[in-house]
């Protein structure tokens, strides 16, 4: 059996709660409290004599932030999910004439920074004009027993905020509380995620549910993590994608299907990688990738102005226009800008010959295309600041893309690249039931050679192909990474409320 090793101020805080229920008072009441403003509300709408009728019985609950002790009234600072404000409590408001003990033992000695607690009075404005509440009424809701980390404030700036990334991310929860810019990175994601969501809606498309449960970890090039149904005795695999599914979907019948979906991938971490994510896809049929590229440009314009106000963003000392058009280059043009070598003519071993003039790592068990996507990595993608489309994937690359109408060798493929990140990935979509096993089986001999991302083969897919799959487009969009841009954040970390970290160690 574990035993919780306490702090002094723990130590203290809980022989409060105890001093509390020996008061007979309740530290954590299970009635309705009955909140009839917010902090935000009554700081924008209150004008003073104009209109303090309006705030004359207002209640407000939220967290205790600070204390001004100041004998038989003190100020304090409420934070509740909008915002803070100040109130004014006075013994002589909310006792008795005989008994001062709500005042004198609750407030003053077993109330502590971090507790929650309701309060009723009227709106006033202080001499120094800070809009604060009079309060008649105070209620502990819960207490807390753990103290909050120390962030001081002056003049509405906030000094010494937490910044210790161990801390923040692993107890996000105290996070929120004390770095109020927190909130408004994971309030601006959900506003994203809404205008993403409109647009598709607007649009007549499907939003679907698909397996995150998998017993082949389809639609992608990635390391799935791997798990056992009991029931069945089966392997199962935790998705890498979400494609396979959403397609057999068009083959059904619905002609545009789109899904929030949370991939998981057994790979690295990193400021750009998390193993689990979230991806948005859709497939629109009698479409093609130009379409797409079109589309992504509308969508992402929309989101930016719907998430900022505007259609653009600063990271660091960049600023990212989200404004159509994009600028919209091949994949062989872009290595050889940055490379000087044109290598679109090349075989595996012109190319392997090219990463070593390089100095680029390239691994005996990879094929062409992982040489090939090694290369744009590493000499091309942080070049790509501005949105830009990179097109015309080598087919080796791409195992469910349609090959090109009118370029032989190459797919009808784009990757979004914005602030030298890929963003998003799109096809026309490889159709034909025949070449597709084709592409599948060149993946199973380069799993053979030990490439370990290498594509399974999927044969209910296949069967869906072969009662047939209409010209469709397809995309996905990195949800985090878009958020990562739309909010100014340099770490994936910062837009997870709860990204994966290594299992703490309490002693």
């Amino acid at each position: 059996m574990s035993v919780q090793h306490l702090s002094e101020q723990e130590v203290i805080r809980r022989e409060k709660l105890a001093e509390l229920n020996k008061l007979g008072i309740d530290a954590y009441p299970a009635a309705l409290y009955p909140v009839n403003t917010t902090a935000a509300y009554i700081k924008e709408h209150y004008k003073g004599e104009e209109n303090k009728d309006d705030f004359a019985n207002v209640c407000v609950a939220g967290r205790i932030m600070s204390v001004r002790d100041m004998g038989k009234a003190n100020f304090a600072v409420l934070q509740d999910a909008t915002g803070k404000i100040q109130f004014y409590i006075r013994q002589d408001d909310i006792c008795t004439t005989d008994d001062k003990t709500l005042y004198q033992q609750v407030w003053k000695k077993l109330i502590d920074i971090g507790d929650f607690v309701g309060v009723k009075g009227f709106v006033f404005t202080t001499k120094t004009g800070e809009t604060s509440i009079h309060i008649t009424e105070f209620t502990l809701l819960s207490k807390a027993l753990r103290p909050l980390p120390i962030v001081k404030e002056k003049d509405g700036e906030t000094y010494d905020e937490v910044t210790d990334p161990e801390f923040r991310y692993r107890q996000r929860y105290a996070d929120l509380i004390v770095n109020p810019g927190v909130k408004e990175v994971f309030t601006k994601r959900t506003k994203m995620v809404n205008a993403i969501r409109n647009f598709l809606n607007e649009r007549g498309a499907l939003e679907v549910d698909t397996p995150v449960l998998q017993s082949i970890p389809g639609g992608a090039a990635a390391r799935p993590f791997t798990t056992h149904h009991n029931a069945l005795d089966v392997p199962m695999y935790m998705r890498i994608a979400n494609e396979l599914y959403l397609k057999r979907l068009i083959v059904g019948g619905f002609e545009w299907v789109y899904e929030f979906s949370r991939n998981f991938r057994n790979e690295g971490m990193d400021r750009t990688h998390n193993p689990e994510f979230t991806v948005l896809e859709f497939y629109t049929a009698y479409k093609d990738y130009e379409w797409m590229m079109d589309t992504t440009e509308q969508l992402l314009e929309t989101t930016a102005i719907a998430t900022n106000g505007v259609a653009t963003v600063t990271i660091g000392d960049k600023e990212i226009s989200f404004k159509a058009p994009y600028k919209r280059i091949t994949m062989y043009d872009a290595i050889k800008e940055h490379t000087g070598f044109d290598i679109s003519t090349m075989d595996e071993a012109g190319i392997r010959d090219v990463c070593k003039q390089l100095n680029i790592h390239a691994d005996a068990k990879w094929g062409k295309g992982k040489l090939i996507d090694e290369i744009f990595g590493t000499k091309c993608e942080h070049h790509y600041i501005q949105p830009t489309f990179i097109t015309d994937y080598p087919v080796e690359m791409s195992p469910l893309t349609k090959k090109h109408r009118s370029k032989p060798g190459l797919v009808e493929r784009f990757e979004l690249m914005i602030n030298g990140k890929e963003v998003a990935n799109a096809y026309s979509e490889l159709n034909d039931p025949i070449e597709q096993r084709e592409r599948f089986e060149e993946q199973v001999r380069l799993m053979e050679r030990g490439d370990d991302e290498a594509m399974f083969i999927d044969h209910d897919f296949l069967r869906a192909l072969e009662y047939g799959m209409p010209p469709t487009s397809g995309i996905g969009f990195g949800i985090d990474r878009l958020c990562m841009l739309l909010t100014g954040q340099v770490s994936i970390q910062d837009v997870l409320f709860f990204p994966m970290m290594r299992p703490e160690k309490i002693d």
